[in-house]
């Protein structure tokens, strides 16, 4: 017997999906949710491992998503960083781009994740083109490195200009500072991201090294807790590229773990497309704390290296191109000084939580707002501590939202439905209609524990004519893990006029990097089926600042054939044609994938289960939609037959969440489980 976990944690739930299945044996499959332990994650994933009735001994691999790493971050959590720069430059993170944390106002604050006190200066100097100009001064980077460490610092980050044009001197330091550095904290900016921009790579640097001892820390106790309970086997990471690293490599990267959680969610949509016969979808993962909407097109996830984490700190890796925003089940509603209703981003999270769900919680949250509605049923909740009745949720909403804003319990809780719907069309606009791409042209891939509650609605503000629910919402980043293939990325910078670019090192470049990656793919072969890579190349118009990601075919490539690759990719994303400036080759990327075994989707249902439409009707309940109230069917998801048809308004129930079919949309169940509706 085989068994395999995907396990995601999230700022609400912590998700489990396990398969299990003898050679040549069918797959079953075991899920769980439980709350998340926040101070300490690892808590709540063998406490997830416990609820699906499986020891860990008994587990082959365990593949895991964490926001351990975004959270830090986000929270300021971090380790005490310390920095050795060239002389002169110690100010590049603050000063950054000259913008503001606020366009308009004379307020706003920003504070570094390294504060001036922890960056210190070193004589050194390297040219653009690579050529030394100053030597470094080596006895300056022990005093530098010495000092730092006198000052408390437990991360080290090495960061000279120009570095990725010749890293000589940034290793040397290297070499001198783990010397003296008592851990192996110590990040080279051109290691991690060999890439021009000094500021970007210096966040991307700072952020790496004040998330290492966090990840390390946290990693280790989750793998002490496992061995502790009989668990001698692999133990995968998710990366915020959507693919997986072995828990033992990923530390030295710990920033490419930034987004791992939204990014699993994304690779299983595209895993659900590619078995559904789709290719275009823009994914709506609502959970508790926020929501992240993430763009497909042609099957494959966008990728992008320009993630800006919060206000100066752009973290340049690749990462699937995931936007957030603040509006989860758990987002509190309130009534601002001006007499407003506000929904966001303060969140309940998991502790105290929205007020249904007896944990404390006593403010009004969008969760609370779909019990008022009859949207969600009190009764199946997941992780309630205490019975809170329905009457106390619509006191808290009169005393907070109705009764300041003049209005009905129903007209307030519909009024908080209606703005958090407007927060996450925002979000999808910002990964389709900005980057060129028509809504109209896509289906939305609703899941997370609320997606569903609210994608018909959503798909509705935005012209979206179909909606398509996976089997498991709910679970759907913990199948993330179970499908993500191992992924590789490597970047360099050239920075150089196509016109004078020499065809021949830019193949050589690209095969490099690929023989590196493969290298690391190959050491996890038993758990890969095929390897596959791709190309890429960070592109711009001369004169311009803003880049475009290009793929390229091959590793050979005509001058010409890559000029018009990237006036193809211009005119798509703004609609503009410049035929008289010539091309800028920025970065070259390139992709080793090894590609997992397929997951076969449909068991995700059991197939026993299914009956026929009146065989999974359970009831009908008030549903509060449109401005009144309707008489809305009940269904049991897990029993609903293929080729099923209901048409709303009706509410499809199970474990993992809710799915409110909206009055005038009709859903159908497709062969492998995928609710489909049709706005």
């Amino acid at each position: 017997m085989r068994r395999v976990a995907g396990i995601d944690v999230g700022g609400t739930f912590t998700d489990l999906l396990l398969t299990e299945a003898e050679p040549g044996g069918p797959l079953r499959v075991r899920l769980a949710k439980v709350p998340t332990t926040t101070r300490n994650q690892a808590g709540g994933v063998l406490a997830a491992i416990e609820a699906a009735g499986i020891a860990p001994a008994g587990l082959d691999l365990v593949i895991h998503g964490t926001t351990a790493t975004t959270n830090a971050v986000l929270e300021r959590k971090t380790a005490r960083v310390g920095l050795v720069t060239t002389r002169g430059f110690r100010d590049v993170l603050e000063l950054g781009r000259r913008t503001r944390p606020r366009p308009y106002g004379l307020f706003g604050s920003f504070e570094p994740l390294i504060p001036r006190d922890l960056r210190r200066e070193v004589s050194e100097r390297v040219m653009a083109d690579g050529r030394v100009h100053t030597p470094l001064d080596e006895e300056g980077v022990r005093e530098a490195v010495r000092a730092l460490l006198a000052e408390g610092c437990e991360a080290l980050v090495i960061h000279f200009l120009h570095a990725y044009a010749n890293p000589a001197h940034e290793l040397r330091a290297g070499e001198i500072a783990r010397e003296i550095w008592p851990n192996s904290y110590v990040t080279l900016g051109h290691a991690l991201l060999s890439e021009f921009r000094e500021y970007e790579r210096g966040t991307t640097a700072s952020v790496n090294a004040a998330v290492q001892p966090i990840l390390d820390r946290y990693l280790r106790r989750l793998q002490d807790d496992l061995a502790a309970a009989g668990f001698a086997r692999d133990l995968l990471v998710m990366n915020g590229n959507g693919g997986t690293v072995p828990a033992g490599r990923v530390v030295e990267a710990a920033a490419k773990t930034v987004m791992s959680g939204p990014a699993s969610g994304v690779m299983a949509a595209a895993a659900t497309l590619a078995q559904t016969g789709l290719s275009n979808a823009i994914t709506y993962d609502m959970g508790g704390t926020s929501t992240d909407v993430a763009l497909i097109a042609g099957g494959v996830p966008e990728v992008s290296a320009e993630l800006t984490l919060a206000y100066g700190l752009p973290i340049h890796l690749p990462m699937v191109d995931v936007h957030t925003v603040g509006a989860g089940g758990g987002s509190i509603a309130s009534v601002n000084r001006a007499g407003m209703l506000q929904v966001g981003p303060e969140s309940a999270g998991s502790e105290p939580g929205p007020i249904g769900y007896g944990r404390g919680g006593t403010r009004p949250t969008v969760t609370d707002a779909n019990l008022v509605l009859g949207r969600l049923d009190p009764e199946r909740l997941t992780a309630v501590r205490e019975r809170v009745s329905l009457a106390a949720i619509r006191a808290a909403f009169d005393r907070d939202l109705a009764g300041p804003l003049g209005l009905t319990v129903e007209e307030a809780a519909a009024a908080v439905i209606r703005l958090g719907t407007v927060h996450m069309s925002g979000a999808i606009r910002m990964v389709s209609l900005s980057r060129g791409y028509d809504p109209r042209d896509f289906v939305l891939f609703a899941f997370g524990g609320a997606g569903p509650l609210h994608a018909v609605a959503l798909a509705r503000e935005l012209g979206i004519p179909e909606v398509l629910v996976p089997a498991r919402p709910g679970l759907t980043n913990a199948l993330g893990c179970l499908v993500a293939d191992l992924r590789q990325d490597r970047v360099r910078t050239l920075n150089r006029p196509l016109d004078g670019l020499d065809m021949a090192e830019l193949r050589a470049v690209l095969e490099a990097q690929e023989a590196e990656a493969r290298a690391v793919i190959e050491a996890e072969r038993a758990e890969i089926d095929a390897v596959t890579v791709t190309y890429g190349a960070d592109m711009q118009f001369r004169g311009q600042t803003h880049l475009i990601r290009v793929t390229l075919p091959a590793a050979e490539m005509s001058r010409a054939g890559l000029q018009d690759l990237f006036e193809a990719a211009y005119f798509r994303r703004f609609q503009v044609r410049l035929p008289e400036i010539r091309a800028v080759v920025v970065n070259l990327v390139t992709s080793v994938i090894g590609r997992r075994r397929a997951f076969p989707l449909g068991a995700l249902l059991d197939p026993a289960a299914r009956t026929d439409l009146a065989g999974a009707r359970l009831g009908s309940r008030p549903l509060h939609a449109e401005g009144r109230w309707h008489e809305a069917a009940i269904y049991a998801r897990e029993r609903l037959p293929e080729g099923a048809r209901i048409t709303g308004p009706a509410v499809i129930q199970q474990v993992d969440a809710t799915t409110v079919i909206e009055p005038g949309a009709v859903a159908t169940i497709d062969p492998i489980g995928n609710l489909r509706i049709r706005v």
